[in-house]
């Protein structure tokens, strides 16, 4: 049996009920909240990255997996393209809510969620998204509420267990430099209906949703909140190794 098939047996029962809760909630939850204003100084100095306020008002924090190198059918993924790791924070009154999709390898998926389980760290789900990819990676949901600095350190110690880097892209380069990407975005654009953004070298379209379906807890989503479609498009490369 593997590290991950120990680890995550003996959590799966522990954590059946709190997960099932959340789903209830989830699909109750029909009152919408407004984002109050939220420090993202002081979560970025908690987390160890910084990240960017969204519309709304949440504060989203990217974490590609840039340690990472992963082929699919012979193609070698971007981090930006499938490899991203993200926390969003959302503050109403005195109390801070996130969510996140961590992306990690079979290995470290035990310590992981022990650690941010022992600290109040729900996990929501955990999956795959990319089939027969070698190396296999896995995709954690996580939810906490509480203090936003409180809840920013017990994930820097969680990912920490990781090899999760947490260092600013773009660190000693020059600013707004962005790597040139061989797409017709403006095709993309047109053809979606939604403006993206070029970011080491993939193409992401978020698209938000209208109909009211982002409620969370009583807490209206947004694009910056896990209430939205993400689309990422990239030219990859074939790699050497495929035959």
């Amino acid at each position: 049996m593997s590290s991950f098939d120990t680890g995550f047996s003996a959590f799966a029962l522990k954590r059946l009920a709190g997960a099932a809760a959340f789903a209830i909630m989830v699909g109750l939850s029909a009152l919408p909240g407004t984002a109050a204003e939220i420090d993202g100084s002081k979560i970025a100095a908690a987390l160890g990255k910084s990240g960017t306020e969204m519309p709304g008002g949440d504060y989203r924090v990217g974490l590609p997996r840039t340690d990472l190198h992963v082929t699919l059918d012979g193609v070698e993924l971007k981090a930006g393209f499938a490899l991203g790791s993200w926390l969003a924070f959302r503050t109403d009154g005195n109390a801070t809510m996130v969510m996140g999709d961590l992306v990690l390898t079979e290995a470290e998926i035990p310590p992981v969620m022990s650690k941010l389980a022992e600290s109040g760290i729900e996990i929501t789900a955990l999956h795959n998204h990319l089939l027969g990819a070698q190396s296999a990676t896995f995709y954690m949901h996580v939810l906490g509420h509480g203090d936003a600095v409180t809840l920013a350190t017990v994930l820097h110690d969680g990912l920490a267990l990781s090899k999760t880097p947490f260092g600013d892209a773009g660190a000693g380069t020059s600013a707004g430099a962005t790597p040139p990407i061989d797409l017709d975005t403006a095709m993309i654009g047109r053809t979606l209906g939604a403006k993206g953004r070029a970011a080491g070298g993939v193409y992401q379209c978020g698209i938000a949703r209208r109909d009211n379906q982002g409620w969370r807890h009583g807490s209206a989503g947004c694009h910056g909140f896990g209430g939205s479609d993400q689309l990422s498009a990239a030219r990859q490369r074939q790699s050497r190794d495929h035959r």
